[in-house]
């Protein structure tokens, strides 16, 4: 690290004591201090830390009757719903992995997932388990399939997410509350935890497309979950958003573990939807969120958004994605909230990097790249050339992180957690640039330069200024074959509601802001971008349009 990390960390740091500590014991502190506290929030319900132990519990016994052991898998394919917590508390507390599935997933995909980690327990939606998992447990046996219903611990729900939803619990699955209800009052057989045991496989796709499954340890979430905390100094009980899916790592640390650490209420709103999160914020007032840009994009232009809205938000931060600088001043213009950027993978157990909570990221003179913060306590951050070797402030390379938030590798996969993981450095495939004051910037995907005419062409340095056109409310770009270039550039937009452009237009506007290698030669206007489900734009199906 750079000699002002190293200071900056030095003033902040001095409490890290969570690095050999395990996730669960995050959740035990919490009740000890803070039984009566809400611990969730969903619609009108609320359930207090006291609660939530008690289900775990039960749920926690049950799967010990069930006869899930030390390190067997539970696979836990739900919204963010409160059993999601309920279910993951239970599972350390049995003393099993935790295996978080997008519950977007299809019957291939889901199929994928069983196969690599062969769960002794599958939690899904009675919803889901009808139309999707039903189907893939036929090839892909699960020995304890447990159900519930989203609508669960509420009354009033939103006709905008729950018009079809009613309860329908299948005959060939456990119901949840159920299995609770039966061995309620009794207490699992807790067994020891370590900091460099297993608490979670996070799915991932690499180049391959394939899943991989991110061993995150115990340790691993403890020690984020405390970056989180003291980085962005967030106090004591202060409400957490969870706009993120608790599926994905950033929901995972970024809100259900740090709520447990704070002894904080966890806002659930099942998924997410702009106009129901907008009514979670104004009857819940939390004091912190991080999600995707696309997600406070999508808050933003939301026709009923005031600035009274956000005024609970001490800090929002978003991460998983770059942030043009203009969408920023965009929404600092409209809530006076200032959005801070923090960069960390699946493999890191979310942050490597954040912007602290007493600085506004500087904008890379060269890329026009906001950055994505420092390196946060007891992390190392370097830019390496293709033969790994670091290489001066200022220079583009791929960006290798080493710290106590790296996981252990990949779930059975040798090959893949050795080629990713060297010498404790994890190679994440973005290419970046680290300038003199430590500060990092996130320039793009290596898989995604575009070559025009022997010419490097990142697609996020575009994206930026497509962002500025008062018009653009997402923009995302993508190489196409060109005969003459090789390759060149092709801009995909969703416009603003009641805005007009022209693709002539945009192209007019590109071109006087940028060399003439760079400026999108093709514009196609969608009214949606595709996304995946943690609100990340996916270049890789526009490439296919």
């Amino acid at each position: 690290m750079n000699s002002w990390t190293q200071q900056y960390s030095a003033g902040h740091g001095a409490n890290i004591v969570f690095e050999h500590a395990h996730a669960l014991s995050l959740f035990d502190a919490a009740v000890a201090r803070a039984s009566d506290q809400t611990a969730i929030r969903y619609f009108d319900a609320s359930l207090s830390y006291a609660e939530i132990d008690a289900l775990s519990d039960a749920l926690a016994a049950a799967l010990q009757a069930q006869g899930v052991q030390r390190g067997d898998r539970v696979a836990i394919y739900l919204q963010n719903v409160p059993q999601f917590v309920i279910a993951l508390v239970a599972s350390w507390k049995a003393g099993a992995i935790a295996v978080s599935i997008n519950p977007m997933n299809r019957e291939r995909e889901l199929g994928l997932l069983l196969a690599d980690c062969q769960p002794s327990v599958l939690i899904a939606h009675e919803a889901t388990y009808a139309e999707v998992a039903s189907r893939v447990l036929v090839t892909h046996p699960v020995a304890t399939v447990i159900t519930t219903s989203e609508l669960e611990f509420q009354t009033r729900g939103d006709a905008r997410l729950f018009a079809a939803s009613r309860r329908n619990p299948p005959v060939t699955a456990i119901d949840m509350m159920d299995l609770i209800d039966r061995h309620k009052g009794e207490r699992p057989q807790r067994l020891e935890l370590r900091a460099q045991d297993v608490a979670m496989l996070v799915y991932t796709s690499g180049t391959t497309g394939l899943p991989k499954g991110a061993m995150n340890t115990h340790g691993n979430i403890a020690f984020t979950a405390q970056v989180y905390r003291d980085w962005i100094e967030l106090r004591e009980g202060g409400a957490v958003l969870g706009i993120a899916p608790l599926f994905h790592i950033t929901g995972l640390i970024g809100h259900i573990a740090l709520s447990f650490l704070l002894a904080a209420p966890l806002i659930l709103a099942y998924r997410f939807e702009p106009g129901v999160v907008l009514d979670a914020i104004r009857e819940h007032r939390p004091e912190f969120t991080i999600g995707a840009i696309t997600a406070l994009i999508a808050l933003m232009n939301h026709q009923s958004a005031t600035r009274e809205d956000m005024a609970s938000l001490r800090a929002i931060y978003s991460g998983g994605a770059p942030i043009a600088p203009a969408v920023v001043e965009q929404f600092e213009a409209k809530f006076g909230i200032y959005i801070r950027n923090a960069y960390g993978l699946t493999e890191t157990t979310s942050p490597s990097t954040v912007t602290p909570l007493d600085k506004r990221g500087p904008v890379d003179p060269a890329f026009g790249a906001l950055s994505v913060g420092v390196p946060t306590f007891n992390t190392e951050i370097r830019i390496a050339d293709e033969e790994g070797r670091p290489l001066a402030a200022g220079e583009a390379g791929e960006i290798l992180i080493r710290g106590p938030q790296v996981v252990a590798g990949y779930w059975n996969k040798p090959t893949e957690s050795a080629a990713a993981i060297r010498d404790g450095w994890l190679h994440t495939g973005d290419v970046g640039v680290m300038d003199a004051q430590g500060w990092v910037y996130l320039v793009d995907r290596k898989k995604d330069m575009i070559n025009a005419a022997g010419y490097k062409v990142w697609p996020r340095e575009v994206e930026d200024v497509l962002y500025t056109h008062p018009a653009v409310r997402e923009a995302a770009v993508i190489g196409i074959p060109d005969e003459y270039r090789g390759e060149s550039v092709k801009a995909v937009l969703s416009l603003k509601p009641g805005a007009s452009v022209t693709a002539e237009e945009i192209v007019e506007f590109c071109k006087s802001r940028m060399a003439a290698y760079k400026y999108p030669r093709k514009v196609e206007f969608l009214p949606e971008l595709p996304k995946t489900v943690t609100g990340k734009i996916l270049r890789r199906e526009l490439r296919g349009s």
